[in-house]
């Protein structure tokens, strides 16, 4: 892919808390929460039905059992009464004294008419005359709350009523917990297989446009599926086809104006090796390289022919090395400032000329503007951390803001165009568009001790 081509590389979306940072997890925690809710919801419903159905449950007992001993102690003999009361099985929650006085006060509220027609105490005084209570007296007290009916026999007593409905246990089941986490357990799965699979098709078509952004002849998408789908695979496609169609253009546009260029330089070459005067002989001559050379790098950063190289298991350690190697030999009297630190081996997958090319140019500039050379490689962390190739020299540095306009094709904080200060402006470029070609990204940093650095992180 051509250099002005080149994208940054993806970068891992960022999370807001524990909100999900892919589609497929944000679709699957708003399912999973949709379903909690949904579940609570008609739990609580079964709940509150429940509840009802055990007020009425409890109200009929306890109903039927209050008329069973109004009639008990109406049918006994007046001295075996208390002793036949006290014999009765009562539920939970209702309790019977025989006493002198009523318990229930009248000028205490009477009991609600929904509790009065649950209890059903209407049937006490529905029997015949004889056994029908003389008074009926009822309160209720809020607190707890405790219903007193007190009902008047003919001899005079009492028969005082203490009503304490227990309270409804609408989770009375042990395993209810147990099933409601089973149930949304299996909810979630079932959401989470059904999410991955239906974004399936847009981790393809990111993975798709990764694979362009590093290679622009990278194989087309799949048009097939569903028809959004196969709609958006067939736009990613006609994309590609014409970035690619763009690219190939202006290559063979470049190539052409190389290739027209090189003719008159070399005619000018020839020309100048006739001329009598030595000093605007070397001059010409030296013009005539320096523009070829700009002609060359113009047309390899327009090319970027690394982008056509396999990738293959390269020893990046010893390319370091052989780099530097390369560069002390050239620069004799910069040798004892270059250096290398790192392992003795490290195997990585990536094109061999153009990863040099790119560590070369870095090398290059770092000698070039900083008078010193120092590669640092750390291996990938065991926490995904990322493969790091260091670069620091000892020059002045680079001022903030034109930290990352260096990168840009034929930028130059040196403007003289002089060869011996400066190069074309492409190194840079060069070598970033190979490290993103291969996943990765160089920044420039100014060290706190002064000189810069070139970080440049690859994927592990």
């Amino acid at each position: 892919m051509s250099g002005t081509a080149a994208t940054l590389p993806p970068q891992p979306p960022k999370r807001a808390g524990l909100w999900p940072g892919s589609l497929a997890g944000r679709t699957a925690l708003v399912l999973l929460l949709a379903l909690t809710v949904i579940q609570a919801a008609g739990l609580t419903i079964h709940a509150l039905d429940r509840v009802d159905l055990q007020r009425f449950s409890q109200g009929r007992e306890i109903s039927a059992r209050a008329i069973s001993a109004w009639r008990t102690v109406i049918l006994a003999p007046p001295q075996r009464r208390a002793q036949m009361l006290a014999q009765l099985e009562l539920p939970v929650g209702l309790t019977a004294t025989l006493d002198d006085a009523p318990l229930a006060r009248p000028e205490l509220p009477s009991i609600p008419a929904t509790m009065a027609g649950m209890l059903r105490l209407d049937l006490v005084g529905q029997g015949p005359p004889r056994f029908r209570p003389r008074e009926i007296i009822t309160s209720w007290s809020p607190r707890g709350p405790t219903f007193l009916v007190s009902l008047r026999l003919p001899s005079g007593e009492w028969l005082n009523l203490n009503i304490q409905l227990p309270p409804p246990r609408p989770w009375h089941s042990e395993t209810f917990l147990i099933a409601f986490a089973a149930m949304t357990l299996a909810g979630g799965l079932l959401i989470w297989w059904a999410v991955r699979r239906l974004t399936l098709p847009v981790r393809a078509l990111a993975a798709a446009a990764e694979r362009l952004g590093r290679d622009v002849n990278a194989p087309p998408l799949p048009e097939n599926g569903p028809s959004e789908v196969a709609t958006a695979a067939h736009a990613f496609n006609t994309m590609a086809e014409r970035i690619r169609r763009f690219v190939g253009d202006r290559t063979q546009m470049l190539a052409a104006i190389g290739h027209d260029l090189r003719t008159p330089i070399t005619r000018l070459r020839l020309r100048a090796e006739f001329m009598e005067d030595d000093e605007q002989r070397r001059k010409m001559l030296s013009d005539l390289e320096e523009m070829e050379a700009m002609v060359a790098a113009t047309l390899a950063f327009a090319r970027d022919d690394s982008a056509t190289e396999p990738n293959v298991a390269l020893d990046l350690a010893a390319l370091c090395r052989t780099v530097l190697d390369e560069a002390a030999d050239a620069h004799l009297d910069l040798a004892e400032a270059i250096a290398y630190e790192g392992p003795e081996r490290l195997v990585v997958q990536a094109r061999p000329v153009a990863m040099k090319r790119a560590i070369a140019n870095l090398v290059g500039n770092a000698l070039a503007y900083g008078g010193a050379a120092r590669i640092a490689l750390a291996a990938p962390g065991t926490h995904g951390q990322p493969l790091r190739i260091l670069v620091e020299d000892d020059g002045p540095g680079i001022p903030d803001e034109e930290l990352e306009t260096v990168f840009q094709p034929f930028r130059r904080l040196e403007t003289s165009r002089n060869r011996e200060t400066g190069g074309t402006g492409l190194g840079l470029p060069i070598a970033r568009n190979i490290i993103r070609a291969h996943g990765g990204d160089v920044v420039l940093r100014n060290r706190p001790a002064g000189g810069l650095a070139a970080v440049v992180t690859l994927p592990a």
